[in-house]
């Protein structure tokens, strides 16, 4: 699914494609504001994902959000950006290790079915 893919100009700009720096314990920015902090994150071709711990915002939950939801990396602060808003984030599945470590594949599709309206369109690359 192109949704677990970041975009190109998220990480790169001037054609150039420099390697992702490892984003665990980064902030992230919904398009309303910080969601919380990065709790795992992997950079597989066309299967990159973040877990995001929103702490006490929305009760401890942690969220998977695909690649291709983030809008920006700001290396200098350590922040990601992802085009969604708080409530969108809020509403969406739950991260489930245990059934992602059992059927991967359907549990991708399934999380990736609720965040694609949110990604990018554009040229991606991971």
């Amino acid at each position: 699914m192109e949704i677990y893919t970041f975009r190109t100009d998220v990480y790169g700009s001037g054609g150039q494609h420099p390697q992702l720096p490892d984003l665990t314990g980064w902030d992230v920015e919904a398009s309303d504001g910080h969601i919380g902090k990065i709790d795992d994150a992997t950079y597989e071709t066309s299967s990159s994902w973040l877990v995001v711990d929103t702490g006490f915002w929305i009760f401890g939950k942690k969220r998977m959000i695909p690649a291709g939801v983030v809008q920006r990396i700001d290396r200098e602060d350590e922040k990601v950006y992802v085009g969604m808003t708080k409530d969108q984030i809020k509403n969406a599945p739950d991260y489930d290790p245990d059934r992602y470590r059992t059927d991967q594949s359907g549990y991708r599709r399934d999380v990736g079915e609720y965040y694609e309206p949110y990604g990018s369109r554009s040229t991606s690359r991971s």
